[in-house]
């Protein structure tokens, strides 16, 4: 299921950036996964889903904008490589 969200934006953002309104509607669904990943707010699957891609492109383009694709903290990952 989808909730569909409309929002108003000025013209001059959509020029400015040189999208089309399909373009910039997916670009800000990916800025929005991209920021709530990136904020450990949200899955891969779930920032995959709310991008519009599938979870390799969600990871693909994670890797592209330099965002870190393993959501543990060091401590988490030093507690899983010394547990027995």
């Amino acid at each position: 299921m989808m909730a569909r969200i409309t929002c108003d934006m000025p013209e001059s953002a959509l020029s400015a950036l040189g999208l089309s309104v399909n373009e910039f509607a997916r670009e800000m669904r990916v800025a929005a996964a991209l920021l709530w990943y990136s904020r450990g707010e949200i899955s891969q699957s779930v920032g995959a889903s709310v991008a519009g891609v599938s979870r390799a492109e969600f990871i693909d383009e994670l890797a592209r904008r330099r965002i870190s694709v393993v959501q543990a903290t060091t401590e988490e990952l030093q507690e899983e490589t010394h547990r027995e």
